[in-house]
């Protein structure tokens, strides 16, 4: 078996006071889109900013067979994190050409290119646009309108393209149905499909079960801090209790 990409092992965060992850342990494997899923408060966009150096953790957490204590958040960009916040984080002064542009900007390392064998040639960038624009139509008509002119559902488009410019080999998502309209989180979930079609690994954080579970690999369920249930998302689906908790139904 292929060595995970992620490997999480007793990872704790605790801020404010509160403990907000209490010792999870998790994988992602390579080709895998596996989901976290959970209700609100649980810990799983506290967990996503653990693995992106944004809060102080322990335990152990590795990163393409490398522990990732102490690497700064620009550094695993490089390595080849992605990370698309809830929140969507877009420039919002910037064009979204430009915003599309900053996201090859890891690229330009030599050590990244070498190590992560990404194409860094101005061309090979504008193809990567060109499939960026492919994969979200409505960007292409908008690519010099200022991102923060643009609705929620533009600017989480934004933010994905944004992030698969950098060639990820790890992709994280928090919460990317956030806010949006049934027919705009379809479309976003159609290209992250996609995007798990053609390999990219992904670990992806949804508030929406029903959404997360059919299009994942592998499922953890997170409460209060601690993974309470974890199978292959078909099986979780099913499960009686997930049903109940995050499908709305009875579980009968």
């Amino acid at each position: 078996m292929l060595e995970p990409v992620l490997k999480v092992a007793g990872l704790q965060v605790a801020y404010g006071g509160i403990q907000a992850v209490k010792g999870i342990d998790f994988e992602v494997r390579p080709g895998e889109l596996v989901t976290l899923i959970g209700a609100n408060g649980a810990g799983k966009t506290t967990t996503l900013k653990a693995l992106t150096g944004d809060l102080a953790w322990s335990g152990q957490i590795e990163l393409f067979g490398e522990s990732i204590r102490g690497i700064p958040t620009h550094a695993l960009v490089r390595r080849g994190l992605a990370m698309v916040p809830e929140g969507r984080g877009v420039f919002a002064r910037m064009s979204v050409m430009e915003n599309l542009q900053m996201g090859a900007f890891s690229r330009t390392g030599a050590a990244h290119i070498v190590a992560n064998n990404v194409a860094n040639s101005a061309a090979e960038i504008a193809a990567d646009i060109e499939h960026m624009l492919t994969l979200f139509p409505r960007l292409r008509e908008r690519t010099k309108q200022l991102a923060g002119t643009m609705s929620g559902g533009e600017q989480q488009m934004l933010a994905m393209a944004r992030a698969l410019m950098g060639r990820p080999r790890l992709l994280l998502l928090d919460e990317p149905s956030m806010g949006l309209s049934p027919i705009l989180v379809e479309k976003i979930f159609d290209v992250i499909r996609t995007v798990s079609a053609d390999g990219t690994p992904i670990l992806l954080v949804e508030q929406n079960a029903r959404l997360a579970l059919g299009c994942a690999h592998r499922g953890y369920v997170m409460e209060s801090g601690q993974i309470t249930l974890t199978d292959s998302a078909s099986v979780l689906l099913d499960d009686a209790r997930v049903r109940s908790a995050y499908l709305g139904e009875d579980g009968a």
